[in-house]
C-alpha cells in the first residue's frame, strides 16, 4: 500500500547509479503505473527504454522529457492512443549503462601451442584487461538482460573471457610474429583481438572499446632454457669461465672450512684438474701430426747507392755481401732497431759480413 502511495505522489522517473558494475536497472513502480506527464531524467551515459507487455517501445537518450502522448509514440501505436489521456499508464522503464566498464580481465587457463618460426612448437600463456560498452540498448534488453531487475557484469564475465580465449589463439597463429617479438608486437595483437571480439559481442549490442595484453609468457622449462643461452651468449669463452668459477668455489671453500667445504675444495680442484687434463689432451695430437713452424728471419733494408733497398733475408744478403753491394759501410735497418746504422757495427750481421774483409789501414 505504501510503494502504491508513493507512487501517486513520484512523478520523476530518473536513475542515479551507486554502483560500479550495473549495465541495466529497472526502475521500481507500484504495478508499473507511470503517470502521463511524469518527468524523464536520462542522464549522460544513460538510456532509458520503456517495455509494455514484454515488447519493446520507446528509447530514450540523455535529457530531460515530460512523458506525454507525442512523446511516446511507439508506445502509443502499442496502446492505441489516438486522441491522448491524462490517466496513468502501464510500462517497465529501463535504464541502461551504456559508459565503458574497465573491471574486465582475462587469461589464458590452458597454454595455447603455437609454431614459432625459430623454436618451433611452443606453448604460451597470456592474460590482461579490456573495457565493454553498450552500442544498443535493445539488443542488450533482448539478447541478455531480459526482465533481470538489476543486471550486473557479472553475470556475463564469465561468458566474456571465453570469448576472449577463444579469440585468442587464432589472432596468435594467424599473427606470423616470432615468440621472442611477441613483446614488442603486444599493441598490435590487442588491437587484432579487440576487433575479433567486438564482432562476436555486437549481436549483444556491446562494443570493445580497448583491449589489452599485460603479458605473454612462455612455459617455466622454456624460459630457463632461455636464460642459459643468454648466459652461454653473455660468458663468451666456457673453459675460462669454468676456471673462474673453479677459482671462486676454491677461495669459498678456504673461508668456510669445515667437511662439506673441503668436498667442495675438492670437487673444484677436480674439475681444474680434468680441465688442464682435456686442454693437455687435445693439444698433444695437434703437436704430434704437425711441426710448429720455422722461426722467420729477420727482414732487412739496406742503402744502396743512395735509396733503400729490401726487404732481404739473410740469404739474400750473403749474396749482396758476396757481390759487393753490401760491406761493413753499408748503411741497414730492420723494425725494432732505433736508426740505420752500418752493417759492420751490427753484431746481427757478422756472420754475413765475415767473408768479406775490413777495409786497408791508411800507407
Amino acid at each position: 500500500m505504501f510503494s502504491k502511495l508513493r507512487g501517486e505522489f513520484v512523478d520523476i522517473v530518473e536513475w542515479l547509479d551507486d554502483s560500479r558494475d550495473t549495465m541495466v536497472w529497472r526502475f521500481p513502480r507500484y504495478d508499473n503505473e507511470i503517470k502521463m506527464g511524469a518527468r524523464l531524467v536520462v542522464r549522460e551515459s544513460q538510456t532509458a527504454a520503456f517495455v509494455n507487455e514484454g515488447r519493446l517501445a520507446d528509447v530514450f537518450g540523455p535529457g530531460t522529457y515530460t512523458l506525454e502522448t507525442q512523446n511516446l509514440p511507439i508506445l502509443s501505436t502499442l496502446k492505441g492512443w489516438r486522441h491522448g489521456f491524462n490517466s496513468p499508464f502501464k510500462a517497465e522503464v529501463y535504464f541502461v549503462n551504456s559508459r565503458q566498464f574497465t573491471d574486465f580481465k582475462w587469461g589464458t587457463k590452458n597454454p595455447v601451442m603455437v609454431r614459432d618460426p625459430e623454436f618451433g612448437p611452443v606453448r604460451i600463456r597470456a592474460f590482461g584487461a579490456y573495457s565493454v560498452r553498450v552500442t544498443d540498448p535493445a539488443k542488450l534488453l533482448r539478447e541478455a538482460a531480459g526482465t533481470d531487475g538489476r543486471f550486473r557484469t557479472e553475470e556475463i564475465e564469465s561468458w566474456l573471457r571465453e570469448k576472449v580465449v577463444a579469440a585468442f589463439a587464432p589472432a596468435i597463429a594467424s599473427s606470423g610474429i616470432p615468440v621472442l617479438d611477441m613483446a614488442v608486437h603486444q599493441d598490435q595483437i590487442g588491437e587484432q583481438l579487440r576487433g575479433t571480439v567486438a564482432r562476436q559481442l555486437s549481436s549483444l549490442g556491446l562494443d570493445v572499446p580497448a583491449f589489452t595484453i599485460s603479458n605473454i609468457s612462455l612455459p617455466k622449462e622454456v624460459e630457463e632454457a632461455l636464460d642459459k643461452r643468454t648466459s652461454i651468449g653473455v660468458v663468451g669463452d666456457l673453459n675460462q669461465y669454468t676456471q673462474f668459477q673453479a677459482a671462486n668455489a676454491l677461495e669459498e671453500s678456504a673461508g668456510h672450512g669445515g667437511g662439506a667445504a673441503d668436498g667442495l675444495g675438492l670437487g673444484a680442484g677436480m674439475a681444474v684438474g680434468q680441465q688442464m687434463a682435456q686442454n693437455m689432451n687435445s693439444s698433444q695430437p695437434a703437436a704430434a701430426a704437425a711441426p710448429p713452424p720455422l722461426p722467420s728471419t729477420g727482414q732487412w733494408y739496406l742503402g744502396i747507392g743512395g735509396s733503400q733497398a729490401g726487404p732481404f733475408d739473410e740469404q739474400a744478403l750473403r749474396q749482396k755481401a758476396a757481390s759487393g753491394e753490401l760491406t761493413r759501410e753499408t748503411l741497414a735497418w730492420r723494425a725494432g732497431q732505433d736508426g740505420w746504422r752500418a752493417a759492420g757495427e751490427i753484431p746481427e750481421l757478422a756472420s754475413v759480413l765475415g767473408a768479406v774483409p775490413p777495409p786497408l789501414p791508411p800507407q
